[in-house]
């Protein structure tokens, strides 16, 4: 779109993943002087602010200087021997399969840093919050960019004590244990999939995943490759997540601040499923075909089981938690981006990558809003949101009923916004899945697939109906009061994610041009 010199492009991507944790430090040092502004702790917000703005702005000029032209290619590629004995590099690169994943983390991370200005999580000094908040930011970036096994294990692990501490410090009720739990699941996964790793890198001769893809399993016998994408599966399915590993997520999205719940379901859960597509289908392809089966049939019982959750979660009585029925609906909606990896077709794979960035943006939303509600009601359990005849937010505050509906159908799925075409192009692969995978169980597949969208459909009606219609209550023989509407740093914060909704939906073209020449190089060893 722009002529970048390609040294520059280099320059771009390595400040995009070394730029945050030069920031994390920076937080930690005394403000100057001239930059406290009212208070030290107002000073290093506003610096969290301008080092993820820097780095959104680095990652947009990357994006604009990419050759659009050839998705498919490596680009603003770095490559530097690092540990000679074991082939080891700093390799790093981005091609239209990495680009929307960086762009989707830079914008959310400036977003949260954006909205800890106004709302700062109760809890310990906000050096240490915007620190982590940017050593999290890094982590993720360098798992999108690098392309070295050990690096993307580092990058990978480097994410969770970061939100480790954002949930056990900043969190809600609860938060020790769900912290707990988060870090235990996530480095049990994390052993395994090392082990897989070291496995094919030492079987291979190399770590380099761009080699590795391009050789296409053959190099590998077929006992390393089963073997490799079980270890290696298990670690992503945990970080996915996939059921049945999933039970840290519903207790780590409730107890933890809207940031961290914001961050940790719009990029950190992308870390897993991009695994899957960057180094399970490419590298292993003959082991990944042999547990494809599996995992689609894990994938669709994720898919009913998060929504059946759901329906119980909105039913008046349960005391069900808004922040866990949307963590829940994540389980769901991730069984679709493992369906289409599952696939192990073209479609379906362009669908998962689509329904990747999707989830996104619309549960970045949804737990946006969420948060502001529970700041407004003092809590998000929906049974004291509505009482006897629903919140009626949509009389209290029309603007943030407005958007909360447009996110929930936005997630059911609704023609026109950005979560259908993920949806639909995955139940596509997987009516036609790839050569030696059975039809009549994909087939099968597909259809509790489609079973699980009604399922969405019907939880996310219910809560737009529970929490944003329903009468005006009477408090004390006065009706109610208006609550507030939507704020102004409220709305910068949550536009963009609108607006990407929308255009997603509109021109799917903009993504699927960039993700699908990348995918079929992938998916065919390497080679246009």
């Amino acid at each position: 779109m722009i002529d970048i010199s390609g040294s520059l492009m280099q320059f771009l991507l390595a400040l995009i993943v070394v730029g945050p944790l030069v920031g994390a430090v920076a937080a930690l040092l005394p403000a100057p002087p001239g930059l406290k502004g009212k208070s030290p702790d107002q000073a290093v917000l506003r610096h969290g602010v301008v080092v993820t703005g820097a780095v959104l702005v680095a990652t947009l000029v990357l994006a604009l200087g990419f050759d659009h032209s050839s998705p498919a290619k490596m680009q603003a590629t770095t490559d530097i021997s690092w540990i000679p004995a074991l082939d080891i590099r700093i390799h790093l690169g981005v091609d239209g399969i990495s680009l929307p994943l960086l762009v989707l983390t830079a914008l959310l991370t400036f977003l949260c840093a954006f909205h800890s200005c106004f709302n700062m999580p109760k809890g310990p000094s906000p050096k240490a919050f915007v620190a982590l908040v940017l050593v999290l930011e890094a982590g993720t970036l360098a798992s999108f960019a690098v392309l070295d096994l050990v690096l993307f294990f580092l990058a990978f692990e480097t994410v969770l004590i970061p939100m480790y501490f954002l949930i056990a410090r900043w969190g809600g009720a609860q938060k020790t244990r769900a912290a707990w739990k988060f870090i235990l699941y996530t480095l049990l996964g994390s052993v395994v999939m090392l082990l897989g790793l070291l496995l094919v890198g030492l079987s291979s001769g190399t770590f380099d995943m761009v080699a590795l893809a391009t050789d296409n399993g053959r190099g590998l016998t077929t006992t390393v490759q089963v073997t490799a994408v079980l270890a290696i599966a298990v670690g992503l399915a945990v970080k996915t997540p996939m059921w049945p590993l999933h039970s840290w997520l519903p207790d780590a999205h409730t107890a933890a601040p809207t940031v961290g719940s914001v961050l940790l379901a719009g990029v950190l859960l992308k870390m897993g499923t991009y695994g899957f597509v960057r180094i399970a289908l490419p590298i292993a392809p003959d082991g990944m075909r042999t547990f494809a089966p599996y995992l689609a049939a894990f994938a669709v019982v994720g898919i009913v089981y998060g929504s059946l959750a759901c329906l119980s979660l909105v039913r008046k009585g349960n005391k069900g938690d808004l922040k866990r029925l949307i963590a829940y609906s994540s389980v769901g909606h991730m069984g679709f981006v493992l369906l289409g990896i599952a696939s192990m077709t073209p479609t379906g794979v362009n669908g998962a990558l689509f329904a990747n960035i999707a989830h996104g943006l619309i549960t970045g939303l949804l737990f946006f809003l969420v948060g502001a509600l529970k700041e407004r009601y003092g809590t998000a359990d929906l049974d004291t949101l509505a009482g006897a005849t629903g919140a009626a937010l949509y009389g209290r505050a029309p603007r943030l009923g407005a958007l909360l509906a447009f996110a929930a159908v936005a997630s059911l799925g609704l023609p026109g916004l950005a979560g259908f075409w993920g949806e639909m192009l995955t139940m596509f692969g997987a009516f036609d899945p790839a050569p030696g995978l059975s039809r009549p169980a994909f087939l099968t597949f597909m259809a509790i697939a489609g079973l699980g969208t009604l399922l969405t459909a019907a939880y996310l009606l219910l809560v737009v109906r529970r929490v944003c219609m329903g009468e005006r209550r009477e408090k004390g023989g006065h009706t109610e009061p208006e609550l507030a509407d939507v704020q102004g740093h409220e709305f910068a914060a949550w536009t963009p994610l609108v607006a990407l909704t929308v255009l997603a939906g509109l021109w799917p073209a903009v993504l699927l041009g960039l993700t699908d020449p990348a995918v079929q190089k992938l998916l065919a060893g390497g080679t246009s």
